[in-house]
């Protein structure tokens, strides 16, 4: 007798055509923010939404100025609505919990929570939900392909190979769990010297273009550093609306018509 297959109960979300998740493998790179200006950069041409699904160290509210507002309950569908900043639906669990409180969860509570977010929340009409994974491979990243058909992953690394590290590990992961790689994001992948306009390479340029092409994994795209891309997530103004025609806004807008390409 077969094993059952978990991946057979799999049901859409009603309104929304692809559900894209954002994932590194590894803390640290930028992932939360690229995923913020992802969404934001998709969001210019498209109805999106973005799912925080960091349960334990969520960091969109922030990241979007929204930190203060509180989500309503809909007497008539008993559905979350969710939070809209700069014309993006929002969720999170920092919505719901105070910003310095711990969410002390087992696994069992992790899966309801994510349902819960993918269910029992009112996204409506969406071209594109993304979801900001955790780092790791762990019970978020598979409640989610268990729960709903991922229309694609998009993986973020910093240049250096401590990153690409985990990034194969997530790579592995998806392709268990049958999730299709819709490419890669170099993030941090150098710096303009605004002396002389060359390109600084803040990182050790690793094995990531390699790697991407044995794999046949297309890159996305590259985000240069910028000081500014950090502060305008610290003050709730993303990149991409806070300095629109810069270039690290611009790189972010090239990945989104990347991905239109690929999920019409």
């Amino acid at each position: 007798m077969a094993a059952p297959n978990p991946f057979e109960k799999q049901t859409s979300i009603p309104g929304v055509k692809h559900i894209i998740a954002v994932s590194s493998g590894k803390g640290g790179v930028g992932k939360s923010t690229v995923a913020t200006n992802l969404a934001m950069a998709l969001g210019k041409k498209s109805k999106v939404g973005l799912l925080d699904a960091d349960i334990y160290g969520p960091s969109i509210p922030r990241m979007l100025g929204s930190l203060s507002q509180k989500p309503n309950i809909n007497p008539e569908t008993n559905q979350l609505e969710p939070i809209t900043r700069y014309g993006i639906k929002l969720m999170s669990i920092g919505f719901l919990i105070e910003e310095g409180a711990a969410v002390v969860w087992r696994g069992p509570m992790l899966f309801k929570a994510m349902d819960q977010f993918l269910r029992d929340v009112n996204w409506g009409e969406l071209d594109y939900l993304v979801v900001d994974l955790p780092p790791g491979t762990g019970d978020v990243q598979l409640t989610l392909a268990q729960k709903v058909p991922v229309a694609g992953a998009v993986l973020v690394s910093t240049p250096q190979n401590v990153a690409l590290i985990d990034v194969k590990k997530a790579v592995d992961m998806f392709q268990r769990v049958n999730v299709p790689l819709l490419g890669m994001i170099e993030n941090m992948a150098y710096m303009v010297n605004p002396v002389n306009g060359e390109k600084m390479q803040l990182f050790p340029k690793g094995e990531i273009d390699a790697y991407s092409a044995s794999k046949n994994i297309p890159k996305l795209g590259e985000i240069p550093f910028n000081p500014s891309v950090g502060l305008a997530c610290e003050a709730g103004i993303p990149i991409v609306e806070a300095n629109s025609n810069g270039a690290e806004a611009q790189a972010f807008m090239a990945v989104a018509d990347r991905i239109r390409e690929i999920l019409p």
